[in-house]
């Protein structure tokens, strides 16, 4: 690696995947840990910032939702970011600011994708000295900025803080603001992207990879890297007559190819059918349930098996004291191998299961009968012993779960099978208490800080060896008993897993235990980032870590960051920080990522994305060109990663206040006649957005547990862009007559008595219906009816499936609904109606009694949070 590359610390944070629903307060928190007080406040959080919904969660006919100010998810890039390395304390925004450190975490960018544009335009420009021999006529890529901006729609995979980026390094690495790219690995592109079914072109000095903006010599086909300058060959492939006929090769016509690679081990082959009979699902169940959670579970399991494909391998093993293996090879009978729980299994039992007369992994097709009888036989705990203190031993359970996905071989050593990514789905109900990885059932055990020592860095070994077979461990928690959160998120972070909280094992449950098991997108992942002129890569956050690779003998200067990814998956995503050394002198700077992987197919992909970025002198250019929503997820992300635990979280949420004081005095003016200072109008959603953040579940305190915090932060560190913009800030929809839609700012004044309100916040989906509403049963139905099916269609692909919960106004639940809307109600009333025009649409009376239903709380709003930082803020866009 060069020296400017990032040295990321060892043990790199992996993340969680995707968003995991807050769990209600029925969950009984741990003892151990006291939980902050939950302080509803009257209606807090920001007026959402309206994105237009992604493809794949466009709303159907049915309920229509009229935008009132929909932007969209554009690529941009932003200024500098923090170091890779080990979190250090808070930093403190003052001038100059200092950089918020962190390590490596995740989040997908799911913007409206732009159909590949035909056209890339290739315009000849003279060659270079030194690059003309008479016959060679040298072709650049010379696309204008407009193009630029299509080209960056193009690779939706990819979205960037800012379209461009200053020359200037004092003014590009401000740490407040920051730049960087929220990158998607394994999402799928609406319009699929362009395979090509040959080895790609690389660079012979660093390794990037030949693409659309590359120079080439349409006579001897050479091409020049945009990374260091390198001049190769094209073994004669980019020998051309004209300009024209290079952009039949896909890799020089489009931002975002795929290569298939032909010299891997499986020579010349092509996928034709799906190969997901080669990864197998192993469900194992905690088998010490009341009967009341044991029912909910068994159909949720029963609908789950009812949803998979017939040619799905599935196995069942469940464990309580012991470990039981079922066998799949009895059409109707439940019957099952038992192991005992207080030991791992030897390998000389692991064999003579394997080799035994069951068949512990069968199709669907064959095994749906018994799994249904398996399912049913399953019986509620009948023994006078509390939850917490229940013999679990759920390590054991995927030990030999792992032991059975890997299966024996004709040599008598037990190896993993070809395939893409198995899957073991845990449904636990309760902590780990017996056997290996296992922490006493109470916290007054004597030894306790020692043995939960020893079983957090077992389940992490745990994780790590499941993820060296190529297996995937998620954790779906369920029901009131603490399931000791922090022994478990290694398990499923190191095997590239999700955990998952929930309120009990009913509908939200059965949802995402069919998710989960369709979620993956590939396995052995690789990703490199490659940066031109002076742009480093400072801190990389995701579900990944440091990949230990050694490219100096391919290429002799490759000065790649490299990143193994636990898990390929269209849910995730990761944030790229980046920054100037020094100033730049081109005109242009080109990202690339090279992202390797085995897809569900069985076939050995690489994909290239590259994206070119205008260098500008003028700051006025760079704010015009920044996402305020990139900006603010990856700010986000930067700073969530801090937040260990509550108290962290209270220093973050200072840094919150010290990042717009900052960003102001570097990019903002001083008014008039005042000591107020205006935040620049180019980013005006963006304190907004921050403010969501700030009183938000992430860092406020609207979660009563910490375990349901830590839960929600690592999934929103590995969320895709859609998922984190929605737990930062969320988007409010008030239904209108006819089953339409109105978005609208999420402040406490769409409180209406008579309007139904959907509030989506990403791991929570909230419908509210006003009293007069309420009172009305065939309106209050028909609203009801319509804000369910919207919520649904929002959410329809999300994992983990948010939690929908509907109620009336004024009901005791109402208060998950009103703490996440901002306190407007404060604010005089040209300040309500600049930021909430619908105001001007209700009559006098109407407002007088919208304004009395309001309760008094000391939370500013805000308007009054902004003008105690001594910052005015910017007009709503």
């Amino acid at each position: 690696m060069a020296d400017h590359q990032p040295n990321f610390p060892a043990g790199y944070s992996v993340g969680i995947a995707p968003s995991t629903p807050e769990p209600p307060p029925s969950r009984r928190p741990d003892p151990k840990i006291s939980p902050p007080p939950f302080t509803p406040p009257p209606g807090p959080i920001f007026a959402p910032p309206t994105i237009q919904p992604p493809p794949n969660q466009i709303l159907s006919p049915s309920p229509s939702i009229k935008s009132s100010q929909l932007s969209a998810n554009g690529v941009r890039t932003g200024g500098p970011p923090p170091h890779m390395s080990t979190p250090p304390g808070p930093p403190v925004f003052s001038s100059p600011v200092q950089p918020a450190a962190v390590p490596f975490r995740t989040s997908p960018a799911t913007p409206q994708p732009v159909a590949y544009s035909s056209m890339s335009s290739l315009s000849a420009s003279p060659p270079p000295s030194g690059f003309s021999d008479g016959n060679n006529e040298y072709q650049r890529q010379v696309s204008t900025d407009g193009d630029d901006m299509a080209a960056l729609s193009d690779a939706p995979n990819v979205l960037l803080s800012a379209r461009k980026v200053l020359k200037q390094k004092k003014l590009m690495n401000v740490p407040s603001l920051g730049f960087g790219a929220l990158v998607s690995p394994g999402r799928e592109v609406l319009h699929g992207p362009q395979i090509i079914q040959r080895d790609p072109h690389r660079c012979q000095n660093c390794g990037a990879y030949a693409n659309l903006y590359c120079n080439i010599l349409l006579g001897s086909g050479q091409w020049q890297c945009i990374i260091c300058r390198n001049l190769n060959g094209s073994e004669g492939e980019y020998i051309a007559s004209t300009k024209d006929q290079l952009l039949n090769l896909p890799e020089l016509a489009f931002p975002l190819v795929d290569f298939i690679q032909t010299t891997n081990r499986r020579p010349g082959f092509i996928p034709v059918s799906d190969s997901r009979v080669s990864a197998p699902i192993v469900i194992v169940i905690d088998d010490s349930l009341d009967e009341p959670h044991l029912q909910h579970l068994q159909s949720s399991l029963h609908a789950f098996i009812d949803s998979l494909s017939p040619t799905t391998r599935i196995g069942i093993v469940s464990y309580g004291r012991t470990v039981s293996v079922y066998d799949l090879s009895e059409p109707s009978i439940a019957s099952a191998d038992l192991l005992p729980g207080h030991v791992s299994p030897s390998q000389d039992a692991l064999k003579q299961l394997v080799y035994g007369t069951g068949i512990y992994l069968s199709p669907i097709h064959t095994a749906l009968p018994v799994a249904h009888s398996i399912f049913s036989s399953l019986r509620p705990y009948k023994m006078n012993v509390p939850e917490s203190s229940r013999d679990r031993a759920m390590g054991v359970a995927i030990e030999v779960a792992l032991a059975v996905i890997q299966g024996p071989s004709p040599s008598g050593e037990m190896t993993k099978k070809p395939g893409g990514s198995s899957r073991v789905i845990v449904c636990a109900g309760g902590p780990n208490t017996y056997g290996p990885g296992s922490v006493p059932h109470s916290f007054s055990h004597p030894n306790y800080p020692h043995m939960e020592k020893t079983a957090l860095k077992w389940m992490e070994h745990l994780g790590r060896e499941a993820h060296r077979r190529n297996t995937v461990i998620d954790v779906l928690c369920a029901g009131t008993c603490p399931v000791r959160v922090p022994i478990l998120q290694p398990l499923a972070k190191s095997s590239g897993g999700v955990l998952v909280l929930h309120d009990d094992f009913g509908e939200a449950f059965g949802v995402n235990l069919q998710r989960a098991s369709t979620r993956a997108g590939g396995s052995h992942g690789l990703m490199e980032i490659r940066c031109s002129d002076d742009i480093s890569v400072t801190q990389v956050i995701g579900p990944g870590e440091e990949a230990v690779t050694d490219n100096h003998e391919a290429f002799k200067n490759d000065n790649a960051v490299a990143i193994q990814m636990l898990s390929v998956e269209e849910t995730q995503c990761f944030a790229v920080s980046m920054e100037t050394r020094g100033n730049l002198k081109s005109d242009f700077v080109y990202l690339q990522f090279g992202i390797l992987f085995s897809n569900l197919y069985q076939a050995d992909i690489t994909r290239v994305i590259t994206v070119r970025l205008q260098a500008v002198d003028s700051v006025q250019a760079y704010l015009d060109s920044v996402n305020d929503e990139v900006a603010a997820v990856l700010i986000a992300k930067r700073s969530l990663l801090r937040a260990k635990n509550f108290n962290d979280a209270v220093d973050v949420r200072k840094t919150v206040d010290e990042r717009i004081k900052d960003i102001t005095s570097k990019f903002g003016s001083q008014m008039p006649k005042s000591k107020l200072y205006q935040f620049p109008k180019e980013l005006c959603n963006l304190p907004e957005l921050l403010f969501h953040l700030r009183r938000g579940p992430l860092l406020g305190s609207i979660l009563g547990h910490e375990d349901e915090r830590s839960v929600l932060r690592d999934i929103f560190l590995n969320a895709c862009f859609d998922l984190s913009l929605r737990m930062v800030a969320p988007r409010c929809l008030m239904h209108r007559e006819g089953g339409t839609f109105e978005e609208l700012p999420a402040h406490d004044l769409v409180m209406q008595s008579d309007a139904a309100v959907v509030l989506d916040h990403g791991t929570d989906v909230f419908i509210w219906l006003g009293a007069e509403l309420s009172a009305q049963e065939g309106r209050s139905a028909a609203a009801l009816a319509a804000c369910r099916t919207l919520a649904e269609e929002l959410t329809e692909l999300r994992f983990p499936a948010p939690r929908i919960l509907a109620f009336k106004e004024g009901s005791s639940q109402a208060r998950y609904f009103v703490s996440r809307l901002i306190p407007a109600h404060k604010d005089p009333p040209y300040e309500q109606e600049a930021r909430f025009p619908q105001l001007r649409t209700l009559s006098t009376e109407q407002r007088t009694k919208l304004k009395s239903s309001f309760i008094h709380f000391d939370e500013p709003s805000f308007c009054e949070w902004m003008r105690s930082l001594k910052v005015l803020a910017p007009e709503p866009s």
